[in-house]
């Protein structure tokens, strides 16, 4: 059985944000403030990140 490290955690963390966004923004109807959503989305993404590596303690 593979043991994950830190790394293998948030590379699959990172990848599975990426494919979420992608298809939330295939899948959403087209607005014209389309930046301001993605710049919610980057900036919650960040949270999210910087909280599970001080829960790791990196």
């Amino acid at each position: 059985m593979h043991r994950m490290n830190t790394m293998d955690f948030l590379k699959g963390v990172g990848a599975g944000m990426a494919a979420g966004a992608a298809i939330g923004m295939l899948v959403s109807p087209r607005q014209k403030k389309c930046k301001t959503g993605l710049s919610r989305a980057l900036h919650s993404a960040g949270e999210i990140i910087d909280g599970l590596s001080c829960a790791m303690g990196l």
